[in-house]
């Protein structure tokens, strides 16, 4: 694509207009920063204003959004033949930040995904996502990839994985998103998606320990351990391990583990106040669904930070995180009754 000029704009007395050497520019996700050719800096904020502006509406019948080689934003107006980095919507901008202070913090209940990586650019970035073809995954997941991260969602059930793939390409048809099997009821496949992960040759930069069990029935896995502790903690505490020269090779890089708070009610003592590992894969009689999920949520938290305690001097973070209380999604379609429960309690709930 051939080189696309700047024209400066003529300093005026319009609070709108930016002063000679700016230029207005978009991200892909919608929001407006500023250059400075002069300073060769870029801003948030308008140079005089000192607002900041999202765009407002879709593109116009026969435009798309480009991204060039270097990662930035451009149009192509299909209909007159022509290609600009000025976004055709920029005359329909509409002011982000408030006028007067606020003691409001930055996220709450009402963030979404994309709000969240808002700025950010991702491009040159490998990110992993456990559990990614629904929920919370998918959500985590296309976020990375609108932003520019060449993601790999790695599921058990390659059909609804592949599936979550072509949504997220249907969103944005440059997006680097790939499936891959993972399956964390069995350590053999941990152990396959490791070796397939690593014969890529790439960098790791974010991996996201997010697919979870939710209210199994007793069972024993393959492994001959329970399968909501395996699932939700072992399986993750073994894909770490084993990537973990990868994580360290692409430092800075972070782990991050979805936990609940759901730990709080539990623990792996026994009466004498010792840890009875027993109680991580107990017996058929001795089991009890939300229990078992409790504690391997505690297990998460644990892991977590002591994996941030030996990998952070070596570059890699590690945080757990409770993604709110009731979030409604599909951790609730193993029985009848938290289907009810989850369904009443849904619109006091966060969305997807």
């Amino acid at each position: 694509m051939a080189a696309l000029r700047y024209a400066g704009l003529d300093d005026t007395d319009s609070e709108d207009e930016l002063p000679l050497g700016w230029e207005q520019r978009t991200t892909k996700d919608g929001w407006v920063y500023y250059a400075n050719h002069t300073e060769e800096k870029t801003q948030w904020e308008h140079p005089k204003t000192g607002k900041r502006k999202r765009i407002a509406g879709d593109l116009p019948y026969g435009w798309e959004q480009e991204t060039d080689e270097n990662g930035q934003v451009y149009f192509v107006d299909h209909i007159n033949k022509r290609t600009t980095y000025l976004d055709p919507r920029l005359a329909f901008t509409v002011d982000d930040n408030p006028t007067k202070p606020t003691n409001r913090q930055r996220y709450d209940g009402s963030t979404t995904a994309m709000e969240i990586l808002q700025g950010r650019d991702f491009t040159g970035k490998v990110v992993v996502v456990t559990g990614a073809n629904s929920g919370i995954g998918f959500e985590t997941a296309k976020s990375f990839a609108l932003h520019g991260a060449h993601v790999i969602l790695a599921c058990r059930n390659m059909s609804r994985a592949n599936e979550a793939v072509s949504r997220i390409l249907g969103e944005w048809h440059k997006a680097k998103v790939e499936a891959m099997t993972l399956d964390l009821a069995l350590l053999r496949s941990v152990q396959h998606f490791a070796q397939a992960f690593k014969a890529k040759n790439v960098s790791l930069h974010v991996l996201v320990c997010n697919a979870a069990a939710f209210a199994l029935p007793w069972s024993l896995t393959k492994d001959g351990l329970e399968t909501t502790f395996q699932v939700n903690h072992l399986g993750h505490f073994y894909l770490v391990q084993l990537l973990q020269d990868v994580l360290c090779r692409s430092a800075p890089a972070r782990v991050v583990v979805v936990s609940s708070e759901s730990h709080r009610f539990t623990d792996i003592n026994d009466s004498a106040g010792k840890l009875d590992f027993s109680r991580l894969s107990p017996s058929k009689n001795d089991y009890w669904a939300m229990l078992a999920y409790n504690r391997s949520k505690l297990c998460n938290i644990l892991f977590s930070n002591e994996l941030h305690r030996r990998l952070s001097p070596r570059g890699v973070t590690s945080n757990a995180v409770h993604p709110g209380n009731m979030l409604y999604s599909s951790l609730h379609r193993n029985w009848w009754v938290y289907t009810l429960l989850f369904t009443l309690a849904r619109p006091f709930t966060k969305s997807m």
